[in-house]
């Protein structure tokens, strides 16, 4: 039976079992990840970036469909940071929406345009944003809820590197809608004090990397459980788009260029940086090359797992935590006393 201490404002709004979303991972989150996530109780999304053709993306909309039956599940759409000619974002959403979809998780920049596609098709937005300021400018256009990713995570934190602890104290006194904490979010006790602090969930990235579901080559994720809390490196400031991935080969040359040229353009940086380049890690499982999306809860990264198995230690995880907080019986109060 699930604590009523998860019974919030994400449970109730997307029907899922406990307060976990898993953000939407570049190449990585198809329909069986989804699935998974949905079937284990909690709600995931398909990347649509992921899926670049609309057929395709219709495609593996249909398919996590059937493989969650009644489950949600959503379609994350993250945009760049400004419109670029070309950009067919509005026709994604429209796409989303034609299919049922009853989930969207946005991220990149503000997504008020595209609302009125989405609340016209009663889609319920989930807006990811790196601090609170952006948050609040989220609520104010009429996004339903927030996830608000800290420092500490992987891929993009923003310029602002706030800490997930300061965003959910902060987001706590400025937000009046839903809100979820994010960045280095890999243990139940995590989740409590997130939810004691005022959220309705938190958001998970990299703790869910070395599922046995995600689509990416054993080595990759036995590099991940290998590696701790230390091994990220943050780069890419220089051109505003400060990026939190796994330490290799790639970051430090990254990081050199940077340091020689505080002026350095992307143009400069993009042999390096390329989507392309990474996602041959996923393939090959060498983790030397490329900007490979990783946050500080490589720390928590214990070992390859079903994602089932992984959710269901986050929970117990989340319970022992609860019980510590809650007043323990006289008796055992006594006990206590009389061995100490």
């Amino acid at each position: 039976m699930t604590d009523p201490t998860f019974n919030t404002a994400v449970t109730r709004t997307y029907g899922c079992r406990l307060p976990i979303v898993a953000g939407g991972l570049m190449w990585l989150s198809n329909a069986s990840y989804v699935a998974a996530g949905a079937n284990a109780g909690i709600l995931s999304f398909i990347t649509a970036a992921s899926f670049p053709e609309p057929a395709a993306l219709r495609a593996e909309i249909a398919k996590c469909r059937d493989l969650c039956g009644d489950r949600p599940f959503g379609v994350n759409v993250s945009m760049l940071p400004k419109l670029v000619e070309g950009e067919r974002i509005a026709d994604t959403f429209r796409l989303i929406a034609d299919e049922g979809v009853r989930f969207v998780e946005t991220s990149g920049r503000n997504p008020e345009a595209f609302l009125p596609i989405l609340k016209g098709a009663g889609i319920k937005v989930l807006h990811k944003v790196p601090s609170v300021r952006y948050a609040v400018k989220a609520q104010e256009v009429g996004v339903d809820m927030v996830s608000i990713v800290g420092a500490e995570c992987g891929g993009h934190p923003g310029l602002d590197l706030i800490g997930s602890m300061v965003n959910q104290a902060l987001a706590e006194r400025r937000l009046d809608i839903p809100f979820l904490i994010g960045g280095g979010i890999g243990a139940g006790s995590q989740i409590v004090s997130a939810l004691a602090s005022g959220a309705s969930g938190v958001v998970i990235g990299t703790r869910f990397l070395v599922a046995e579901e995600i689509s990416a080559h054993p080595q990759y994720k036995q590099a991940l459980v290998s590696a701790n809390e230390r091994d990220t490196t943050l780069t890419m400031s220089s051109v505003r788009n400060t990026v939190r991935t796994l330490s290799n080969e790639t970051t430090e040359i990254v990081r050199r260029l940077e340091a020689d040229n505080p002026q350095i353009g992307i143009a400069e940086l993009m042999p390096h940086v390329s989507g392309v380049i990474g996602r041959k890690a996923y393939e090959t499982g060498d983790v030397s090359r490329g900007m490979l999306s990783a946050g500080q809860a490589l720390g928590l990264t214990d070992g390859i797992a079903p994602l089932a198995d992984i959710v269901a230690q986050l929970e117990q995880e989340a319970g022992v935590a609860l019980a510590r907080l809650r007043p323990q019986p006289l008796a055992t109060q006594r006990a206590e006393a009389l061995v100490s």
